[in-house]
């Protein structure tokens, strides 16, 4: 049986492991909860709520109490980051999270609960294309008004009369 190779690249940094955070990432604690905060632009006081409301694991501690995070942690944390993006209710993601944690049988309910986060995405873009669209409509509109008039000021200087208008 061959024996795996040896690690010899330096474990990776707090910002590195977040940014490439995977599901079968390393679980070895590491990272700070400054050097999460900064990592993820997330609190230290919104970390440790995470941890206290069950998104996250409990977290391991140095020898002198200190909370370490691994990288798995960080994954998840990408994760529950880009659920927030999306506007998830925390209830929502706090029920997903115990699902995951029941194990793979749950996968249809977690799945479920994507897919209806999904189309709120969907319905929250097509607003969002909208306003869009009023918002160029609107400054086409400014702009194709006050071209003439800028230009116009500039080509000739005004007049006795119409200084007095």
């Amino acid at each position: 049986m061959a024996q795996p190779a040896p690690i010899t690249a330096a474990p990776p940094s707090c910002a590195q492991a977040y940014a490439e955070a995977a599901p079968d990432a390393d679980r070895t604690p590491r990272h700070t909860i400054s050097e999460v905060a900064a990592a993820s632009g997330l609190t230290a006081h919104t970390l440790r709520w995470y941890e206290r409301i069950g998104l996250l694991d409990p977290i391991d501690r140095s020898h002198s109490g200190q909370r370490r995070y691994s990288d798995a942690d960080l994954a998840r944390l990408s994760f529950l980051g880009k659920l927030r993006l999306t506007n998830m209710p925390v209830a929502d993601m706090l029920r997903y999270v115990e699902l995951a944690r029941e194990g793979d049988h749950t996968m249809p309910e977690r799945c479920d609960i994507l897919v209806a986060q999904r189309e709120e995405v969907r319905w929250r873009l097509a607003d969002l294309h909208a306003t869009l669209a009023v918002l160029d409509y609107k400054i086409d509109l400014y702009n194709a008004r006050s071209a003439p008039a800028a230009a116009g000021r500039r080509a000739r200087p005004l007049d006795r009369k119409q200084k007095s208008a």
